[in-house]
């Protein structure tokens, strides 16, 4: 299925940013280099996929343990009418990397970075304190397999 509202151009763009981003003062025009147009145009291209909803986000990633850090994946189980709010509290918090509603008993799921997991365990509290949501399971990593998601556009 081709998504919609995008050109090869386009498809160019995603591929290329997707993993091994320049890292250079000016990224876009390293990759504009590369497809043969201008950064104007890859810098316009990739504000226009924000706005539509192709791009999520531009970031990057880190290794959470190697900085000291720990992480956790989280289900919740979360009442139909308390979706939206538990969501929009979860979503909050800045060590929440994904979250998303399943169909399942435990319809809520979200992953937490933080400095320890102590600090996860207050912020799940604080979380319960403001939606009311008691059920939450909190199953820290102890081994992670990463692995490279990137997908040919």
């Amino acid at each position: 299925m081709t998504p919609p509202n995008i050109d090869n151009t386009d498809r160019a763009i995603l591929n290329r940013i997707q993993a091994d981003f320049p890292i250079d003062p000016r990224p876009y025009l390293v990759v504009a280099r590369e497809l043969g147009i201008t950064e104007k145009k890859v810098l316009q291209r990739v504000a226009r996929l924000k706005k539509i909803g192709i791009i999520r986000r531009i970031g990057g990633n880190f290794v959470p343990g190697k900085l000291g850090f720990v992480s956790t994946l989280c289900a919740a189980r979360v009442p139909s009418e308390k979706i939206e709010l538990f969501a929009r509290t979860v979503n909050r918090y800045p060590g929440v990397t994904h979250n998303y509603q399943r169909d399942n008993n435990f319809n809520v799921w979200f992953t937490f970075i933080a400095e320890s997991m102590d600090a996860i365990d207050a912020n799940l509290a604080q979380i319960t304190a403001e939606t009311g949501v008691k059920d939450i399971l909190n199953m820290p990593a102890t081994k992670v397999f990463k692995i490279r998601a990137q997908f040919d556009v």
